[in-house]
């Protein structure tokens, strides 16, 4: 029998790959904690917001799960994403590693791992290839990137 926490990996996978952030956020716990690169770290119900508004902006976003498992209360993720920055114009192509803690069949942990300066060379060009590897860079797209979460509405 398929491990239930595998199956919400793919749901929610699923769920991104549909550009269904609603879905994806019913994934999580209230309590949830999510961390990445470029947004650091969010609780509560804005990692469901976080998905809601990226999905919502997709254009042509499409989402590869690699693989995946899942034992008792944790599991890990290797998938990509392709899509086209909107702030720029300019297509990227991310390789994320995420880790997850379950926690009564949802997810209550759920950390991204990608290398921000591949990221911020596709996406932002030259000035990504000069300064994404600074603090600088890092932390003015993490504002920009907070600034959008908290003007998007509440989920539902």
């Amino acid at each position: 029998m398929p491990d239930e926490n595998a199956q919400l990996i793919e749901r929610f996978y699923e769920a991104f790959g549909a550009r269904d952030g609603a879905a994806m956020a019913a994934c999580y716990t209230p309590d949830a904690v999510f961390s990445d690169p470029v947004f650091g770290e969010l609780r509560g119900a804005d990692p469901g917001r976080m998905w809601i508004m990226l999905t919502g902006r997709a254009q042509d976003l499409a989402i590869t799960l690699e693989s995946h498992s899942a034992s008792g209360e944790t599991g890990e993720a290797h998938w990509l994403a392709d899509y086209t920055f909107g702030a720029t114009g300019r297509r990227v192509h991310n390789d994320v590693r995420a880790r997850f803690v379950f926690r009564d069949g949802l997810i209550a942990e759920h950390h991204d791992a990608f290398s921000f300066y591949a990221w911020s060379r596709q996406a932002l060009g030259p000035a990504g290839l000069l300064l994404g590897w600074t603090p600088i860079l890092r932390n003015k797209v993490r504002g920009q990137a907070l600034e959008g979460l908290a003007a998007a509405p509440p989920s539902a």
